[in-house]
């Protein structure tokens, strides 16, 4: 495990995973732990998601929310029961305290399956695409079952890190209960509204986040010191941070950190502010990992002690996503 230069946040190579190095794999698990454990975020390099798949969701991203509004609003977001669709500038708010961000979204997730959709009744259960544009969804598929992928082999490196069976956190993902979402900031031109920033702190809700970034800066990650510190994108490696039910289901063994897209961007080598208004786009592409809806999340053998009981309460993951998306909505 490595820090990057200009970050604090560990690079970590993944490749052990991708051939039989069963060796390498105790490695790469052991720095997965010092990292979420430590911060709850990492760098993974030889992740093994094609490069040119992501440019080209990227190059789709940019298509998309260059759309007139009224043609995104077509394929509005209509509830967290469904969690589809697009997400228009200050609908959600990330930090429930402070006014919308300064976001747009899409979100895209798996298709339920017909017996699942009955019973689902008025939930949407199918995702919502634009018109006359078969690329941009062939795309999207593309990248979400590449991204399921490779969420398997990191359930596998983040269970051997948890000292548990290396198949424990895959046999609780079986739905694939996913949800890929594309993210564009448009410049700030004019003066935020009080405590207003490009998304708000918050931690994330579930087990696993794979995050995708381009050039532009803005990302921060909250440290054990309580200070805020950059996560830029790096060439060639993918962020990945642990979400709120992985910390319950470790008892805080490993940590769902508090994160945020701020407004003035920090310098890497002084480390200030340039406190002027962010004049570029910044794009974004979150892959947001959710055990099976019935998972009920309690505090995994490895993790709990006499000296050391569980600290939370049984919750079903269903359940604990659902109150999460309604607060901030």
């Amino acid at each position: 495990m490595a820090a990057h230069p200009l970050v604090d946040i560990p690079l970590i190579d993944f490749a052990p995973f991708l051939r039989d190095d069963l060796q390498g794999q105790q490695r790469v698990a052991q720095a997965i732990f010092r990292a979420c454990h430590e911060i709850g975020f990492l760098y993974l390099c030889n992740h093994g998601i094609p490069q040119a798949l992501i440019d080209r969701v990227f190059e789709q991203s940019r298509a998309f929310f260059a759309l007139p509004l009224a043609e995104k609003q077509k394929l509005a977001w209509v509830s967290e029961l469904s969690n589809r669709g697009y997400v228009a500038m200050e609908r959600e708010r990330l930090d429930e305290t402070q006014p919308g961000d300064l976001k747009e979204a899409f979100n895209m997730r798996k298709v339920i399956a017909p017996v699942e959709a009955i019973a689902a009744s008025s939930i949407l259960t199918d995702n919502c695409w634009p018109a006359d544009n078969e690329i941009f969804q062939q795309c999207l598929d593309e990248f979400f079952g590449v991204c399921t992928t490779a969420a398997v082999r990191l359930f596998r490196a983040f269970a051997i890190a948890l000292s548990m069976p290396a198949d424990y956190l895959v046999a609780c993902h079986q739905s694939e209960d996913y949800t890929l979402r594309l993210l564009h900031y448009p410049p700030v031109l004019k003066p935020p509204k009080p405590g207003q920033t490009r998304a708000g702190a918050h931690s994330d809700y579930g087990t696993l986040t794979l995050l995708f970034q381009d050039h532009v800066g803005g990302l921060e990650v909250m440290n054990q010191q309580g200070e805020w510190i950059s996560a830029p994108a790096i060439p060639g490696a993918v962020l990945i941070n642990t979400g709120d039910l992985l910390q319950r289901w470790s008892n805080d063994v490993f940590c769902s950190t508090q994160h945020r897209v701020a407004l003035t961007q920090r310098n890497h080598a002084s480390g200030d502010r340039t406190h002027v208004p962010n004049l570029s786009d910044r794009y974004s592409i979150a892959f947001f990992c959710q055990p099976d809806a019935d998972t009920l999340i309690t505090c995994l053998p490895s993790c709990h002690s006499r000296d050391n009981p569980p600290k939370y309460p049984p919750v079903t993951s269903g359940d604990y996503l659902l109150s999460r998306l309604q607060a901030t909505y």
